[in-house]
């Protein structure tokens, strides 16, 4: 199974960091949209190192598709075809306050997202012209002068984030993959994604073999009491803001504990984020990410996943997980 670990480093510290995640042997690097951009860090990541790249996730909505676009088709380049575009809805709150941009119909929004980025793909690789006229993007206009051209690796393949049935359905009708939400448990993702998926794939007529499932897992691993007991309470602290989201209740209430839910979300707009993570109960740990040494959260990773994928994204939040162990639980996976 490959590994994909996240790459989260600063502004010119992007290839040092790459090294060292490869000597894990990771055979992949990820981003995440958070403090830094989403794109800059795998520029970096692309000159340095020789493993799969990808956005995971790449906020679609606040940017065009054409600069979507651009900017993979460049990062494929720059990694001499190992690049893949992953793209995510975020929710209507940040959409709307931190990124002051539109929100309306999110599943239809990023159908036509990857739509519209596949369309402009189309017109560089066949020198065709460029006409996409959909209800949210229009299209049609590509001179010579912002032509790059075909690319000698190929369009980049295009993965969507998501958790619930209708965005999960979207990503298999449109997309080359599925990027799982790392909120989820085992049960949710047997009874709520996998389901979806294979309605999507019905109606884009393909089958799983032709679409790529990629689950991401919240990782908590160490040696050690002292090095499980900081682990966990990172694990907790991200747990706990995602289950505060009402978005994210689903997975809470597919295992019966939709009502911490609500008691998150008020802590979180009073400011109590330190308090969030003591709601986060022993069996919630466990069952909402993978927790214990190297072979015991590989051999987890691979229970939940192994029938179902070939690939997997490993965060490890809120703590400076070993990279010996680190590389214990990719080799345990490989």
């Amino acid at each position: 199974m490959k590994v994909h670990v996240q790459l989260d480093s600063a502004p010119g510290a992007g290839a040092a960091r790459s090294r060292e995640l490869a000597e894990t042997g990771a055979g992949g690097l990820f981003t995440f949209e958070g403090p830094h951009d989403v794109f800059f860090p795998l520029v970096e990541a692309a000159s340095a190192v020789d493993l799969d790249l990808m956005t995971n996730v790449a906020i679609a909505f606040p940017r065009s598709p054409m600069h979507l676009a651009h900017s993979a088709n460049d990062l494929q380049l720059l990694s001499r075809g190992h690049f893949r575009l992953g793209l995510g809805s975020q929710i209507k709150p940040h959409i709307e306050k931190r990124y002051s941009a539109t929100w309306s119909r999110p599943a239809a929004r990023m159908k036509e997202t990857v739509a519209a980025v596949k369309a402009i793909f189309t017109a560089w690789e066949n020198t065709s012209t460029l006409n996409f006229r959909g209800e949210f993007y229009t299209h049609t206009l590509m001179p010579p002068t912002f032509d790059p051209g075909p690319n000698p690796y190929g369009p980049p393949p295009i993965l969507m984030g998501a958790l619930g049935p209708v965005m999960t359905r979207t990503a298999a009708e449109v997309a080359d993959g599925l990027l799982v939400m790392p909120f989820h448990t085992h049960r949710h993702f047997l009874e709520r994604t996998l389901p979806a998926v294979d309605a999507g794939l019905r109606e884009s007529g393909r089958t799983r073999e032709e679409f790529t499932i990629i689950p991401q897992v919240i990782v908590g691993v160490g040696r050690g009491d002292e090095q499980l007991a900081a682990a966990a309470r990172g694990v907790r602290a991200l747990l706990s803001f995602y289950g505060s989201t009402p978005a994210y209740r689903p997975v809470l209430d597919v295992e019966g504990w939709g009502e911490v839910q609500p008691e998150l979300n008020a802590l979180s707009k009073r400011g109590g984020y330190a308090d969030m993570a003591s709601l986060i109960t022993d069996p919630m740990l466990t069952t909402l990410a993978v927790v214990g040494t190297p072979e015991e959260c590989a051999a987890e990773i691979r229970r939940r996943f192994g029938e179902h994928a070939d690939e997997v994204c490993c965060y490890f939040p809120g703590y400076d997980a070993e990279p010996a162990d680190v590389a214990s639980l990719i080799s345990s996976l490989d």
